[in-house]
């Protein structure tokens, strides 16, 4: 196994020091560089300029044409949340998961996620109506009835439930990678093709990142691929009152 882990992020930051993660600096092409010391989105085959639009998901873009092909497993993870298990006395950053742990993972599964979000008292449609724009979904709809109409079936069961995948997190074998990509990149730039985000705000106008996570689980039913899962480490604290606050107020109609 030769993994790399790429660790989206948009301003300096203390990162894992470990060897299997490295460094890629997102929307590149908007800044010098932050001096990471790894990877920038900008080089190669890659869409950084619209990183506004579809957040880390140019780093993935950026992994998919660009890393080497003895690279067998790829992953992305972000500065703020990592793959790992908090330990007494450690810093978050210090708590990530290991070569010998993805191996051990990666052993028995093909795609390695974290613990699927649970909402609770919203579906994922729902959820995703209250914190965005309906018009989004409306569009990926469209275009998944007329181009992808395999993965319909699937669409709806995951916009039906309760609960998802989110985080753009994951670790998978790069036949899988590619896979993935394909299909995910082939979808949004149909969809931005046909969405006018003119008048969006700056964070609906992360619309393709949002989406993304709305796919992830898509591609995986469609296709009937297995995953594990393992837990995360957050870099930052959570304001766990504030978010549950802010959920409930879009759930209804406050915000």
């Amino acid at each position: 196994m030769k993994l790399e882990i790429l660790v989206a992020a948009h301003r300096p930051y203390v990162l894992s020091a470990s060897d299997i993660y490295k460094p890629i600096e997102v929307g590149a092409c908007s800044r010098k560089d932050i001096g990471l010391g790894g990877y920038r989105d900008n080089t190669g085959l890659n869409i950084s300029e619209k990183n506004p639009n579809y957040c880390e998901l140019t780093a993935v873009y950026w992994a998919w044409k660009n890393l080497p092909s003895d690279v067998t497993h790829i992953g992305l993870v972000h500065y703020r949340r990592y793959f790992g298990k908090r330990r007494l006395f450690q810093r978050p950053v210090d708590c990530v998961l290991s070569l010998a742990d993805f191996q051990k993972l990666l052993s028995s599964s093909n795609v390695l996620l974290p613990p699927k979000r649970n909402y609770f008292i919203e579906t994922v449609r729902s959820q995703y109506v209250h914190a965005h724009h309906a018009k989004d979904l409306e569009v990926l709809e469209q275009v998944l009835r007329e181009r992808f109409p395999n993965y319909l079936e699937a669409f709806d069961t995951v916009m039906n439930g309760r609960r998802t995948h989110i985080f753009n997190m994951f670790v998978m074998r790069r036949d899988f990678f590619n896979h993935y990509c394909e299909f995910l990149f082939s979808v949004l730039s149909e969809v931005e093709r046909r969405l006018d985000i003119s008048s969006y705000s700056k964070n609906d106008a992360r619309v393709f990142g949002f989406l993304s996570e709305r796919l992830l689980d898509v591609w995986l039913m469609t296709n009937q691929i297995s995953y594990s899962e393992t837990s995360l480490v957050f870099t930052e604290p959570t304001n766990w009152i504030k978010k549950g606050a802010g959920f409930l107020l879009r759930k209804f109609g406050f915000r």
